[in-house]
């Protein structure tokens, strides 16, 4: 600060008979354009020194923080030349006052963006698809919700920096918690759902009981979790509908991951047929359906009686697949299969309505006599 004060005052010697305005505007005018001038080269020397080394992910972190340090720069740059300007004392303090607060929001600005360009190097530098896909998943939901939380408590810190610069400002906040007593209840009570959803989104973080792209059931409605932010998730439906759902949802009350360890399903279809339905038949073409599916992943499959009542049987049949999408794609495959089989080749194994006259009497007794008569 010393050496830019000095330079300031061998600067405004070189321009006297100006007015004093006219000589501040100057003087500071050329000082912010020699802190430019400074930046651009040494961004450019920053690459031409490391330009090969820095790959993709510098080059990008480069570019992302140029403008913040080169705005941080001409605010020092200002900030060193202004005691040597030739403006009233009251003046100089009010501009000063407000280069510090420029400056805080540079830092605070600096500050959100290393914190997303570090995100963005920690999330491609996961698996691909081709390798973990399970932990490349949970990184990445750790990461969107830990870089949105740490954003918050930058903006949180850098207006808290603001007012701390005020005088006028410290005296309120010091008499306002003086007598915080219910004032402090009624804010609390307000802001009881934005703190509780914010330390909801902490467990989700380090718990992960969802992560990105995961298959959910939740409020009766299937889905793919699309987006995790700080108050709320959006999960997408199969017919891309979005639900907005509180992310206290997902800690206080249950719902169905279909994904949570891996991604193989078993869908499971049922068939109510007739008690003449050759059950070995049925399963013998089930599980050949199955096998020439390409949705199936050629770890289970199989064909149970699971019930019986006066009129049915109830058959279950069951098989995975990779994905719950295929599952429930190979699932209605089968199921259309299967009927137009049953309808072709064994209509009597449908479900049947029996029927039977009062004259006849009763079955046993009809086929008794049928056999006496032709015994005669």
């Amino acid at each position: 600060m010393e050496t830019l004060s000095r330079l300031a005052r061998d600067a405004g010697l070189l321009i006297e008979g100006l007015p004093a305005w006219a000589e501040a505007t100057l003087v500071l005018a050329l000082f912010a354009l020699a802190a430019l001038v400074l930046h651009g080269i040494a961004v450019r020397a920053i690459r031409a020194s490391f330009g090969r080394r820095m790959g993709e992910l510098g080059r990008g972190l480069l570019a992302r923080i140029r403008r913040p340090t080169r705005l941080a720069l001409v605010l020092v740059f200002l900030a060193g030349a202004l005691p040597a300007t030739p403006l009233d004392p009251e003046v100089r303090g009010w501009f000063a006052y407000g280069l510090l607060l420029a400056f805080i929001v540079v830092c605070g600005w600096a500050a959100i963006v290393v914190v997303d360009v570090s995100a963005e190097i920690y999330l491609a530098r996961l698996p691909g698809e081709s390798e973990d896909v399970t932990l490349a998943r949970k990184a990445q939901t750790q990461v969107r919700l830990l870089r949105r939380i740490a954003v918050i408590l930058v903006g949180f810190l850098t207006f808290a920096a603001l007012l701390t610069t005020s005088p006028v400002a410290r005296q309120y906040g010091t008499s306002l918690f003086a007598s915080a007593g219910v004032a402090g209840l009624v804010i609390g009570l307000a802001a009881q759902p934005v703190l509780s959803n914010i330390i909801a989104g902490l467990q989700i973080a380090i718990t992960q009981p969802m992560r990105i792209d995961d298959a959910v059931i939740i409020e009766g409605e299937f889905g793919f979790i699309e987006d995790i932010r700080t108050s709320y998730v959006v999960v997408r439906t199969w017919d891309l509908r979005r639900l907005v759902i509180p992310l206290k949802r997902f800690i206080e009350q249950p719902f169905q991951n279909w994904t949570r360890h891996e991604h193989t399903l078993i869908g499971s279809v049922y068939w109510y047929l007739d008690y003449s339905t050759p059950v070995d038949a049925v399963r013998e073409r089930f599980e050949a359906l199955v096998r020439a599916s390409p949705l199936w992943d050629g770890e289970t499959v199989g064909l149970q009686v699971v019930d019986a009542d006066r009129h049915t049987i109830t058959v279950r049949c069951i098989m995975s697949a990779r994905t719950p999408g295929e599952a429930w794609d190979l699932r209605c495959a089968v199921r259309e299969a299967m009927v137009a089989w049953l309808r072709e080749t064994h209509p009597n194994a449908l479900p049947q309505v029996r029927t039977r006259s009062l004259d006849e009497g009763p079955p046993v007794r009809a086929a008794a006599a049928a056999r006496s008569a032709g015994e005669g």
